[in-house]
């Protein structure tokens, strides 16, 4: 089960059903629609995934310039949006979305000011927030932008396998032209030290994020392990 997450138009370049046809053609059996919060896409997902046969997720990055405005926007977000992410880079930002069980994953913790440490990988651990190896620089950046990506990404491996911290893979792509097959990532993988079946577990994450947070806005649902059976007869 691979699935990748997109930014698609227009917070990208391609929309929605065109990111479904290329990741079919990929081999992914899904696709998270993680627009920015004020880029919202448009589209039918139930629609687009019978054309193309992959799982469309729906889902927001949120992005703010403080941790009170990214609060209010999550929960705003979280009851409508299946997968919500914080739009991290700065070390405000990052503490508060490992610290916070509402958010489903630290969105490029490494970019621009920010940085993952043991404290901010532990809350991580504690809050069930994902942490995401963004490989979009390492694949699109040349030069020191792109020795700087796969240092950063080294130093997040790290901790992540020390403190055992949940993680999700991605190009972040913003046009299907940025999609890259699992095995062109995995191959990224490796040059950060990533064995092939660690980055095929963070590019299935999505995916179990979705089911788990699907479960939880069922009518079923009644707490984690717990949901509501079929009434049965003679059941009072």
């Amino acid at each position: 089960m691979t699935y990748e997450a997109v930014h698609a138009h227009p917070d990208g370049d391609a929309t929605v059903a065109r990111f479904a046809k290329t990741a079919s053609e990929y081999g992914y059996e899904g696709v998270v629609v993680r627009n920015h919060g004020d880029a919202a896409a448009s589209f039918d997902a139930e629609r687009i995934a019978d054309e193309y046969g992959v799982d469309v997720v729906t889902g927001v990055e949120v992005r703010a310039d403080d941790p009170s405005r990214a609060s209010g926007f999550v929960g705003n977000h979280r009851e409508s949006q299946t997968v919500v992410l914080v739009h991290g880079g700065s070390p405000s930002i990052n503490r508060f979305a490992v610290e916070q069980p509402a958010v489903d994953v630290l969105a490029h913790p490494m970019t621009g000011e920010g940085d993952v440490n043991h404290v901010l990988a532990k809350a991580a651990v504690e809050n069930d927030v994902r942490l995401e190896f963004d490989f979009g620089p390492v694949l699109r950046d040349d030069g020191g932008s792109r020795v700087r990506a796969l240092r950063d990404l080294r130093k997040l491996r790290e901790l992540v396998e020390a403190f055992d911290v949940p993680y999700v893979v991605s190009a972040d792509p913003g046009s299907h032209l940025h999609l890259r097959a699992p095995r062109e990532l995995v191959a990224v993988g490796e040059v950060i030290g990533f064995d092939p079946e660690a980055v095929e577990t963070g590019l299935a994450e999505w995916g179990r994020i979705a089911e788990r947070n699907r479960e939880r806005r069922s009518d079923d649902f009644v707490e984690p392990g717990v949901s509501r059976g079929p009434y049965e007869a003679g059941d009072e």
